[in-house]
């Protein structure tokens, strides 16, 4: 988006009286919240108590940090099962970026949690507190250090003069305390725009709310309110439909969605016998389109969770039909690349006790208790990372452990580098530390893992990638902050084909479109979910759910209701239930469907039969004779 605003900038200069200059276009600010705030954060860590080199942990380093606290607290020990550390850190962030009370999100969000509320207080009071003395942040703290930043008047005045303007896309999808920051950031609302599509809020589960959006008038007087209306995506037909399933939502601004794509075809409503005839008919369908040109890639099956493709993927297995599924392992959420950066966070930042724990137990003979007393060791000599050639390793490690040593120190330059070569006045390049990490890391790579050299590729490749860095802190910052999406870990063998179809829940198909698309089971009980209507809140962001699924087809759009669901996963018996029809389609807007009803497939019955020898209707009578 940043390269986007400086071309178009560029371009229209010529036709301005006062064309901006590179050193203007330099001066725009982009990225998320979060990286804003550790931009604007890094330059006033002194005045808020923070040290230079704070550190950033991801969600999964946050886990297991809460965790921690948790076994320390000892509230795994109680006689009933306590709130695991996912549940945990959620609970903790829904608090945080909600701005709710500890009792209301576990009455809304977590129920089941609700006879924990003063030993989660005691355990995010103790979370915090190590975290500040650890000189660590997570990503709620980022958005929290700002908020209250904002509340110094000397601080805040800084902050809001180097900006003349401010722009937030998406704007939906923000949070209670992001709407604040905003707040505090434009108080008049001056210079202030936002973007976004109240139909496309549906990130609630993340504690976005679409009040922000909603209520920005009223937060805001003097709103000018500009409708985008024309889409460029869909055929008019397909907007037709959504307009009206949109148009139920009682609480809403009012847009009528029109295209310039004209077209006779209607999006098609399929109701068919069960999952397997489901299966079918959309296979039948994707190579019906692919025969007609629009390949597999352009092609997209969406569902409402994850599992709802199960019986699907095996049938395109089956039949050889390469897929795509989103929603797998992040390229930070891989065990091998969060022990390479977690190298680099324990040199950065020698208080980081969770990089520490988790480099200390890749070592043979570090357990639990002797990775406590090493920390403990290291903590008590005011974390020099030299004080440990004092600390006395286990036996198993004691070769490692020099190795180890070694290298924490050559990362900082405190030590030279028998790999290198180097002295210990010269402080490595980035991709020259990343290299020393690789050499240590790699017998432990292969001793931990199968296909280690597929493992290995990633390494490789985050050392290449760090060369565009220009430190170290820059390089955590950002694969923190903005984190690659996919790796290839256990990626196996590449497809033959180049090609293949797209299997999506409809969260993550946000911002994508397709040629065709397949929206399975839409049935009450899977849309909505039968988890998500205990209130009016939850069924209309089901609603918008539903809306933003069918506005990812440009051309063809199916939506397939199953009419039985068996009740087991994997079907012994005839047990079933009848589904309905979701309720976000109901008889006042069929019109704009064209129904399609599958007849279930039966032997032929048309073949002569013999003539029955015996009569019958007489031996039945005699039954009671």
């Amino acid at each position: 988006m940043t390269r986007r605003a400086q071309t178009i900038l560029s371009a229209s200069a010529p036709h301005r009286p006062t064309s901006p200059s590179p050193n203007h276009l330099a001066r725009l600010w982009s990225g998320t919240f979060h990286a804003i705030s550790n931009r604007l954060l890094r330059l006033h860590a002194q005045s808020l108590g923070l040290g230079e080199n704070f550190t950033v942990i991801d969600r999964s380093d946050a886990e297991d940090f809460l965790n921690v606290c948790r076994a320390d607290l000892a509230l795994d020990k109680g006689d009933v099962r306590f709130p695991r550390k996912t549940t945990c850190l959620a609970i903790y962030s829904r608090c945080v970026n909600a701005q709710e009370p500890i009792e209301a999100a576990l009455k809304s969000h977590f129920p089941w949690c609700q006879q924990y509320p003063d030993q989660l207080k005691t355990l995010f009071r103790d979370y915090t507190n190590r975290k500040l003395a650890q000189n660590l942040l997570d990503y709620d703290d980022l958005l929290l250090y700002w908020y209250h930043a904002m509340q110094d008047e000397s601080v805040a005045a800084d902050i809001c003069a180097r900006f003349d303007a401010v722009l937030v896309d998406e704007y939906q999808d923000t949070n209670a305390l992001q709407a604040n920051i905003l707040k505090n950031l434009c108080p008049t609302g001056k210079g202030l725009t936002v973007v976004g599509d109240d139909a496309q809020s549906i990130y609630s589960f993340r504690a976005a709310t679409v009040h922000n959006i909603l209520d920005f008038p009223k937060v805001f007087p003097g709103t000018q309110v500009l409708k985008l209306e024309q889409n460029y995506r869909s055929v008019q037909p397909i907007l037709d439909a959504t307009n009206a399933v949109i148009a139920l939502c009682p609480n809403r601004y009012n847009k009528d969605l029109f295209s310039a794509r004209k077209s006779a075809q209607k999006p098609q409503l399929v109701s068919v016998l069960d999952e397997d005839q489901q299966s079918d008919y959309i296979i039948t369908r994707i190579l019906h389109h692919l025969e007609s040109g629009i390949t597999l890639k352009r092609q997209a099956v969406l569902f409402r969770a994850a599992h709802h493709s199960d019986a699907l993927e095996v049938e395109l297995s089956r039949r050889n039909i390469p897929f795509v599924k989103y929603g797998g392992l992040k390229f930070l959420e891989a065990a091998h690349v969060k022990d390479a950066l977690s190298f680099l966070r324990l040199a950065e930042n020698p208080k980081d006790t969770t990089s520490a724990r988790r480099l200390l137990q890749l070592l043979d003979g570090f357990g639990p208790a002797h990775t406590r007393r090493a920390i403990d060791f290291l903590t008590d000599n005011k974390f020099d990372l030299k004080s440990w050639q004092d600390f006395d390793p286990p036996p198993a490690a004691s070769q490692q452990w020099r190795a180890f040593l070694e290298l924490l120190l050559a990362l900082n330059g405190l030590a030279p580098s028998s790999i290198l070569h180097l002295p210990s006045s010269s402080s490595p390049s980035l991709p020259d530390q990343i290299a020393l990490i690789r050499t240590f890391y790699q017998p432990i790579l292969e001793k931990r893992f199968d296909q280690s050299e597929v493992r290995a590729r990633d390494l490789e490749q985050l050392q290449q990638i760090s060369a565009s860095f220009p430190s170290r802190r820059d390089l955590l910052t950002d694969l923190t902050l903005d984190p690659p999406n996919n790796t290839q870990d256990l990626a196996g063998p590449p497809m033959f084909e180049e090609d293949y179809l797209i299997l999506s829940t409809i969260h993550s198909a946000k911002g994508c479109e397709w040629d065709a698309v397949y929206v399975l089971h839409a049935a009450d009980g899977n849309i909505p979910s039968d988890m998500s209507t205990g209130s009016e809140e939850e069924i209309e962001e089901e609603r918008r759910l539903f809306y933003v699924a069918l506005t990812r087809a440009k051309d063809f759009l199916e939506v397939i209701m199953p009419l039985k669901y068996y009740h087991k996963k994997h079907r012994t018996g005839d047990a079933h239930s009848y589904a309905q029809l979701t309720r976000f389609l109901p008889p006042q807007i069929l019109h704009h469907f064209e129904k399609v009803r599958l007849q279930p497939t039966l032997q032929s019955d048309t073949a002569p039969t013999p003539k029955a020898t015996c009569d019958v209707k007489k031996k039945i009578a005699a039954m009671w004779a």
